[in-house]
């Protein structure tokens, strides 16, 4: 295998950190891109918090912000994952990564060409194997769960999420006006169906508020301060009330999806 192989990974959510975890602890260098104000809300298992918080650790993988593309050796010789601001990957060029991986999950192609890397791997619909990238990795939960695509592209997203616990769309919940968020509860505490959770403060200066549609544990919520539109995600309650631990742990589908891009680019480096 190539030494001192580096993985660029763009995106640090939730289902990115899964991926940057796998690879992390299988001994590879891993850089991330973030934007400069990420939106996640699964925040105590996504590695883009290092962004607001300096640095950040999740289920023993400690990410550290760093300003320029210099200081990541640095984080690397503390068995850290460094993340730089950079949403554009203009550093790519210079990074040269021996694999990209896309795990932005905007459902489009914000940017990333197969020209970035010797393999380029995306997460989820947006993009076209042998086209866009070299391969995609499907996210939709199901039998398909992380089943890798040579050719083609994944599911189309359908605005449903996934079913736990025997509720889908009603465990997500989006913001219904323009404003900033203001939390009022905390991520892991259990809800009832109807309570408010959080408020959008409207450009008018109003306060709308944020209800729970199913009782749970909140397992995601949007950092206080974020500026929101309608249809903005902004909480996820998991009604399975026994798991409080799953607000803390990566899921059982960024693990699934994580294993794939590991096959993959364990495959490359051998090769």
């Amino acid at each position: 295998m190539k030494q001192n192989a580096l993985i660029l990974v763009r995106g640090g959510g939730d289902l990115a950190t899964g991926t940057i975890h796998r690879l992390w602890s299988a001994g590879l260098r891993v850089l991330v891109l973030e934007t400069a104000h990420p939106a996640a809300i699964r925040r105590q298992v996504s590695l883009c918090e290092a962004v607001y918080e300096g640095e950040t650790t999740v289920e023993g993988l400690r990410a550290v912000r760093i300003d320029t593309l210099e200081q990541a050796p640095t984080v690397w010789a503390q068995n850290a994952v460094p993340v730089l601001i950079d949403p554009a990957g203009s550093c790519v060029a210079q990074a040269k990564p021996d694999v990209l991986v896309d795990a932005i999950l905007a459902k489009k192609n914000l940017g990333t060409t197969r020209d970035m890397a010797p393999l380029t791997i995306a997460l989820g619909p947006g993009f076209t194997a042998g086209q866009d990238v070299d391969v995609v990795v499907e996210t939709k939960r199901g039998h398909r769960l992380g089943r890798i695509i040579r050719e083609g592209a994944a599911i189309p997203n359908t605005g449903i999420p996934g079913v736990i616990g025997g509720y889908g769309k009603e465990r997500v919940i989006h913001a219904q006006t323009e404003g900033i968020f203001q939390d009022v509860r905390k991520i892991g505490d259990l809800v009832e169906a109807g309570e408010i959770i959080a408020q959008i403060r409207t450009p008018e200066g109003k306060s709308f508020p944020i209800t729970t549609q199913i009782g749970g544990i909140l397992r995601g919520l949007l950092r206080s301060g974020y500026p929101v539109t309608p249809g903005f995600k902004v909480a996820d309650v998991d009604p399975r009330r026994e798991e409080l631990s799953n607000c803390f742990l990566i899921s059982d589908k960024s693990r699934c999806i994580a294993g794939s891009v590991l096959e993959l680019v364990c495959a490359q480096l051998w090769n």
